[in-house]
């Protein structure tokens, strides 16, 4: 059964590519070429378009990335490359293909030719932090030393200071699940939580560690998953959802590629906080577009965030 659905009426739905239009109607086209097998012309101008389109937004070239690896599988990407072997995006998305199908492996095996993948697309177009933020999820997979982590986190924030993505991927790395520990990401977050602006596009990475935090401590159950609510008691916790909570609903606030994903994010967050009012406004102002994550992690995502925005709209 696929995660996303298509969109029916007026009602809760769940798409990856949220609000970006132009991005929904490549995606679909993408989806249909991967059923049959086969990618033609027409379908590679649309891929390399969109991608072009983006420009020098980094977080929304990003974002297109990823919905598009997702929906071409491991066999697309390759035949797009080998097609324009000299178009960034090509190798940026067959790259990141090759990434999440050895996430959904568990191998790190062929990692070295995606590098040398990222390479090329580094050289291609040489302000893109892109390349450098696959790269650092390639040494996720690998477990690689700290080091190296710190000379590529230097190369992304020197082109895109407060991508989302490089973001995203720096707070897996250092988490406790993969190469780092609590203490590692409460240096991440203090690094950057007083100098990075309201509305940056990595402005959920705080809500994302605590969300996922909160997570770490249900998963065990018994009474470990009891006291699992108290980190939202917490100070900090506490700050960074009556900041989000204040601004991000505002519309226009929050105007990167994954607004309405950090909405989501926020929405949930002010739940398990029991700010259900909080939470209705916040919801209503997802427009009825959900996401996955974090809902997936109480059931069918669909049928939790449809049943959260049914009760936010029905008080509205």
């Amino acid at each position: 059964m696929p995660v996303f659905r298509r969109r029916k009426g007026s009602r809760p739905h769940l798409v990856p590519e949220l609000d970006d239009v132009d991005l929904g109607k490549v995606r679909r086209r993408v989806e249909t070429c991967w059923s049959r097998g086969s990618l033609d012309t027409a379908v590679m101008a649309m891929m390399a378009g969109v991608l072009d389109e983006a420009g020098e937004d980094w977080d929304r070239k990003a974002h297109r990335l990823r919905v598009l690896a997702g929906a071409a599988g491991r066999a697309l990407p390759g035949i797009w490359r080998q097609h324009n072997p000299h178009h960034q995006g090509a190798l940026l998305l067959h790259a990141w293909s090759d990434l999440l199908q050895a996430r959904q492996q568990g191998s790190a095996a062929g990692l070295d030719e995606v590098r040398e993948t990222l390479l090329l697309a580094a050289e291609l177009l040489p302000a893109d932090p892109t390349p450098w933020t696959l790269h650092l999820a390639t040494l996720r997979l690998e477990r690689r030393p700290s080091r190296e982590m710190s000379a590529i986190w230097r190369e992304i924030k020197a082109r895109d200071p407060w991508n989302r993505e490089a973001h995203l991927q720096a707070l897996g790395y250092l988490s406790p699940d993969e190469c780092g520990s609590s203490a590692l990401v409460l240096d991440l977050l203090d690094g950057v939580r007083s100098v990075m602006p309201p509305d940056a596009p990595a402005a959920g990475l705080e809500l994302t560690a605590l969300v996922r935090t909160h997570l770490r401590s249900v998963a065990p159950g018994g009474l470990t998953a009891l006291g699992a609510n108290e980190i939202w008691r917490r100070p900090d916790a506490t700050r960074a959802l009556d900041q989000a909570a204040h601004y991000w609903p505002s519309p226009g606030f929050l105007h990167h590629a994954a607004a309405l994903a950090d909405l989501n994010l926020l929405a949930y967050a002010l739940i398990k906080s029991v700010r259900s009012a909080d939470a209705a406004v916040v919801l209503r102002a997802t427009g009825g577009v959900g996401t996955p994550w974090p809902w997936s992690s109480d059931g069918d995502p669909l049928e939790r965030f449809s049943h959260y925005f049914g009760r936010a709209t029905a008080t509205n």
